[in-house]
């Protein structure tokens, strides 16, 4: 598939710049640019299921083996929210 796109001679610039200090054509940079638009748009992403978010909760949590436990009791409603109700 074949997009025409108008770009400003500034836009048009800065991504001959960051596709020259890539080492790679301008076309080549435009795409790889849309392709992560497309990877890491929020809409097109299906939700983790419980057991998959557990598991990367888990394996965050791994990374810390000297992160501490904190207790219930260490953060209350009134210590967050004072006064205001």
């Amino acid at each position: 598939m074949t997009i025409l796109l108008e770009l400003s001679p500034e836009m048009e610039a800065r991504l001959a710049a960051e596709a020259q200090a890539c080492g790679i054509a301008l076309e080549e940079y435009a795409q790889r640019l849309l392709q992560q638009a497309i990877d890491f748009s929020p809409r097109l992403r299906s939700r983790a299921s419980q057991d998959e978010f557990r598991s990367f909760l888990d394996a965050l949590a791994s990374k810390a083996p000297k992160a501490p436990q904190l207790r219930a009791e260490t953060f209350s409603r009134e210590m967050i929210y004072g006064e205001h109700d």
